[in-house]
């Protein structure tokens, strides 16, 4: 009788189809990087991006190693970390508020602005996906779609390592997306429009998690 085989591919392809859908659909990290790629440019929603891959993949490697469930299980630590996460998406709202509240520039002076801020984008983006626990309850779900008992740890490791490679290519085709040059320019022409609503959907954002602490606690 032949023996168990050291990945079950059907199960990992039922992983990567629940994972594409709980990364593609609209949250704070896409609506992130396509306001970031259509401010500044293709590039900086790349790194910007990359910076929420590597947070993604943080997450993943938690809820991969069992660590997610006992985050889930620690009502104190997860109310702190959604306490956190909350206040970090606040601050972006302020920043796109503070960006709907300035008088309107030219296209050349954002690509100077992006320049400048490249060396920041990596950061921001992996801080926003670190300070979301709710990305660690996705991960444990999603793995939990096609992971058995008796799956062994080459599986998980091809798992979380697909939807990592996933997370960076779905940020990345945002990026690619919303760096057009048709919807830089209408940003540019509406940009004080976008800024306010992306800055009213980053506080909804922020509500709902920081509501959702106090509420599980």
């Amino acid at each position: 009788m032949k023996g168990r085989p050291m990945i079950d591919w059907t199960g990992v392809a039922a992983i990567f189809a629940a994972f594409f859908i709980v990364a593609a659909s609209p949250g704070p990290a896409t609506l992130a990087v396509s306001a970031v790629s259509a401010a500044s440019g293709r590039k900086c929603g790349m790194i910007f991006g990359a910076g929420l891959a590597l947070g993604l993949s943080f997450w993943g490697v938690v809820a991969a190693t069992g660590l997610g469930a006992v985050l889930q299980a620690s009502t104190q630590l997860l109310v702190v970390l959604k306490v956190v996460g909350g206040l970090y998406l606040f601050w972006l709202a302020y920043g796109s508020a503070r960006s709907a509240m300035r008088a309107d520039i030219k296209k050349s002076d954002l690509d100077s602005q992006a320049r400048s801020r490249e060396t920041r984008l990596f950061i921001r983006g992996l801080v926003l996906n670190l300070s979301n626990p709710k990305a660690a309850i996705a991960w444990m779900a999603a793995l939990s779609v096609g992971l058995g008992a008796d799956d062994g740890p080459v599986s998980v490791v091809v798992a979380t390592l697909g939807c990592t490679l996933i997370g960076l290519i779905i940020y990345a085709v945002y990026a690619a997306a919303f760096s057009l040059s048709a919807i830089m320019l209408g940003y540019v022409k509406f940009r004080r429009w976008i800024d306010g609503m992306v800055a009213t959907l980053f506080a909804i954002a922020a509500l709902a998690l920081v509501r959702s602490a106090l509420i599980r606690n």
